[in-house]
Parts: C-alpha cells; sequence; structure tokens
C-alpha cells in the first residue's frame, strides 16, 4: 500500500511539473510588447506606394491646357486654370486607388496658399479619406539659383508658406527646384546658398527641402549629386525622378539626355523620396522607356526604404488608367525584389 502510494504521489508530482513546464513555456513563447513591435517593424515592406497629384494634371485643368499662357495665369488668376474636379478631392481620388499617401502639387493651390480655412479643411478630407500627405511639389516660385542676391532671398521667402502647409499637414519634405541661369558652376554656387537659406527655415518646422532632377542642370546626375555634397544638410535631399533626365529640349524633344540609370544611381544616395515617371507601356505592361526593375535595384542598393511615387505623364492611356498601369508595375516589381 505503501509503494503504491509512493507510486501515485509520484505521479502526480511529474503531471504537476510537466504542466507547469508547458504553462512556463507557453507563457514565455508570448512576445513581448518591445518583440511584438520589433516583429511588425520587421514585416513592414521596403517600398510603398504614393500618388504625385501631377498624374492627374489634366483632369484638374479640364483637358486641353494652354501652356503658352500658363505662367501667365497662374500668377494672375490662378483658379481659373482649374475647369475640372475640386483639388479638395484629392485624398479620396487617391484612396479610390488604394493609395494612402499623396504628394500635392502647389499649382494647383495657388491662391490658398495663406488660406488657413482651407488647409484645415483640406486636412479633414485627408483624415476621412484615411490618407496622409507626404510632400509638396512646388513650382513657379522663383530661381533658388538666381544670380542675384535679392531676387534669390525673394525665392526663398516665397517657399516659406509651402514649408509651413507642409509642417501643418504632417508632410516630411516640400520638392523645390535648383534652377538659374548662367554656367553649370554658377548656378550650382547660388543654388548651393539658395538651398541652404531655405534649409535654415525648413529645420526649425521639421520639413525637408529636397530637390528633383527636373531639367537644365539638375537633370545631370553629377551636377545635384554635387550640389548636395556642398549644401551637406541633413534636411536637405534629392526626389529622383525614374525619367526627367533631359538637359536641353529643342523644337522636336530631348537634344541632350543623361543617362537615367546612371543619375539615378547617384541621386540615391541623398534621396529621401522617389518618383517613378511613367509614360508608355508595352504589351506586357513595362514601361517602355524606363526598365523599372532595374531602377528599383539600383534604389534597393542604395538602402532607401520608403514611399516611390506615382507620377504617371503619358497620352497613350488616360490619366487613370495610366496610373493603375504605373501601380500594377510597381507592385509587379517590388514582388520580385523581395
Amino acid at each position: 500500500m505503501k509503494n503504491k502510494m509512493n507510486t501515485l504521489a509520484f505521479a502526480c508530482c511529474a503531471i504537476f511539473l510537466f504542466s507547469t513546464t508547458i504553462g512556463c513555456k507557453n507563457k514565455e513563447s508570448k512576445p513581448s510588447e518591445a518583440e511584438a513591435t520589433e516583429v511588425q517593424a520587421e514585416a513592414e515592406p521596403d517600398f510603398k506606394i504614393s500618388l504625385a497629384q501631377w498624374s492627374l494634371h489634366k483632369t484638374f485643368f479640364g483637358g486641353q491646357i494652354d501652356w503658352e499662357n500658363f505662367g501667365k495665369t497662374l500668377k494672375e488668376s490662378p483658379d481659373d486654370l482649374l475647369k475640372g474636379p475640386d483639388p479638395m478631392e484629392f485624398p479620396a481620388m487617391a484612396a479610390a486607388y488604394g493609395i494612402n499617401t499623396i504628394e500635392l502639387v502647389n499649382t494647383f493651390y495657388f491662391s490658398k496658399g495663406d488660406d488657413k480655412a482651407y488647409w484645415t479643411a483640406f486636412k479633414k478630407k485627408c483624415d476621412e479619406a484615411g490618407v496622409t500627405v507626404g510632400l509638396i511639389m512646388c513650382d513657379a516660385l522663383g530661381n533658388l539659383g538666381d544670380a542675384d542676391p535679392e531676387k534669390r532671398k525673394a525665392t526663398v521667402e516665397n517657399h516659406y508658406k509651402w514649408v509651413d502647409i507642409a509642417e501643418f499637414l504632417g508632410a516630411h519634405s516640400i520638392r523645390v527646384n535648383a534652377a538659374g541661369e548662367g554656367t553649370a558652376e554658377e548656378v550650382a554656387e547660388h543654388a548651393v546658398a539658395g538651398l541652404k537659406s531655405l534649409a535654415e527655415y525648413g529645420a526649425a518646422k521639421g520639413i525637408n527641402i529636397i530637390v528633383e532632377n527636373h531639367g537644365g542642370y539638375s537633370s545631370d546626375g553629377t551636377w545635384l549629386s554635387g550640389v548636395m555634397d556642398k549644401v551637406g544638410m541633413d534636411n536637405v535631399g534629392t526626389l529622383p525622378d525614374f525619367g526627367n533626365f533631359c538637359i536641353e529640349r529643342g523644337p522636336d524633344g530631348c537634344i541632350k539626355e543623361y543617362d537615367r540609370y546612371k543619375g539615378i544611381a547617384e541621386l540615391m544616395p541623398y534621396a529621401k523620396g522617389v518618383s517613378a515617371k511613367s509614360h508608355n507601356f508595352d504589351e506586357n505592361g513595362n514601361e517602355v522607356d524606363s526598365d523599372f526593375l532595374r531602377i528599383m535595384k539600383i534604389v534597393k542598393e542604395s538602402g532607401f526604404k520608403g514611399y516611390v511615387g506615382i507620377e504617371y505623364e503619358g497620352t497613350e492611356l488616360s490619366e487613370d488608367e495610366g496610373i493603375k498601369a504605373t501601380k500594377a508595375l510597381l507592385e509587379k516589381v517590388f514582388a520580385q525584389l523581395q
């Protein structure tokens, strides 16, 4: 009887120890909050898709655009250019494509720079659509590389309101142009001065100042990367565009073009965003002028992680179809890079 009791006691003890051990293992296997956050961060994709508002410029401008008088109208009566949907609806339009980050273009809001009520309403539209603003592309504000110090100062100050709007909307950057007149060396010197001055204001607001390869000297990757080196500020960077590498244009199109793959590689070390410019597609859904996979391999090898913005400018597809085609191509390429 004593032996049976000892055996029973031993069995109960073993069961208790086994249960306790299993319980401890289960408890230990449950990740802590910090571990769960780490796992979630690891699962975050390297690249996400945003939508540049310029992809819908024909839509907002109502189709045919009088480019010859565009600049004059923009300065004198900018709202007259808007003959399509209200740009206030852009957040909802982007959300309809399954895209939750947008890149605004100041051209569509040129009369709203000082209208706080408008931007409060716009932010509400973003919240309702579940959309955030990544950056604001700024044009028609003057040349940051102007040789005249007073004109350059005025250009810098013209950007202040857009820095303020970017801060209010929660954007990370404004995109600017490093343009000017003179030799490559002269424009570079003046652009460095203009960018540094604007970047000081941007830094105080937590906003990056980023330069796109956008024609002229800026489409020369060596030139623009050299400007970045000379500026040497943490909140100054680039927005490499897949297709904007035309240095000089003639009556029939580009007559001097920089190698886009070399240019992307030169600009990526400074990139705080990427612009996936697209025009036309082949029967397999690939962009005919830019090898998206080749470019995105360069982007990935640079260590960049973040948003790649759709910027469709083609004519063969509608803007709606072009946006969808570019999104599908990017998603295919992202999958191939995994």
